[in-house]
């Protein structure tokens, strides 16, 4: 029997895509799309969806997904912005109600892998920087995917240390910590997502590099997601802990 599958978002560019994609998929039944200003917890009833896939904006995403847990609908969520204190209490509230469901800053297989990478290089370098770009209407610096990167590459070692002391010249000009990590984002026409970790050792530099082309580059992920949540009884962080 077909996933019943209601697409949050559905009328921005990642929505309309998933709409085409899911509507393809034969194990995969959409049952509803909501847009900005529908009653989405009515909507999740009346059309009994099992999850909900949220691709929203940064600034809706939070009472998006209290919303989904609250309705009992296994959410999937690929809007960024959430703060590690926000999915913190969302894990909870899904965990009382033994509800299985994912937030993923990326649902690219190449950047999964990328983060992955990145995490089993981290104990052979000194020091790590992440650049990333996204298109402009992203509301939210740096990425999701970025900061999920830099976490892996932290738990990957003891200690990170911090870059060397430099006089900005320019106020933020190295970039913004995360773990001692430096992130440097870029938002820019033309770009849909690129993300490269740049490690450095004695004598060398290694580089890991995903790049979006389009849109299509996170379909796969976003329904291998759907498929797996409803078997799952807790709300994970990140496409890597289903791989």
């Amino acid at each position: 029997m077909a996933i019943k599958i209601l697409i949050n978002g559905a009328g921005g560019r990642m929505g309309q895509l998933a709409v085409e994609t899911i509507n393809k998929a034969e194990d995969l039944e959409l049952v509803g799309t909501a847009y900005r200003g529908d009653d989405l917890t009515t909507m999740i009833k009346a059309s009994q969806a099992e999850v909900v896939l949220d691709l929203t904006a940064a600034s809706a995403v939070y009472e998006n997904v209290t919303t989904i847990i609250a309705a009992n609908a296994h959410p999937v969520i690929g809007t960024s912005g959430l703060t590690p204190a926000q999915v913190k209490e969302l894990q909870q509230r899904c965990a009382e109600k033994q509800l299985g469901g994912i937030i993923a800053p990326n649902f690219s297989i190449g950047a999964v892998l990328m983060m992955r990478f990145a995490q089993m290089a981290a104990p052979y370098f000194s020091q790590v920087e992440i650049i990333e770009m996204h298109h402009t209407e992203k509301e939210d610096a740096p990425s999701g995917t970025a900061i999920k990167t830099a976490n892996l590459i932290a738990t990957a070692r003891e200690n990170v240390a911090a870059p060397k002391s430099v006089r900005e010249i320019i106020p933020g000009s190295r970039g913004a910590l995360a773990n001692n990590i430096p992130i440097h984002a870029i938002r820019i026409p033309g770009v849909v997502a690129t993300q490269e970790v740049i490690f450095g050792g004695p004598g060398e530099t290694l580089s890991l590099k995903d790049s979006a082309i389009n849109r299509e580059a996170y379909m796969p992920g976003i329904c291998f997601a759907c498929r797996k949540v409803v078997g799952l009884r807790e709300l994970i962080y990140g496409l890597d802990q289903l791989l």
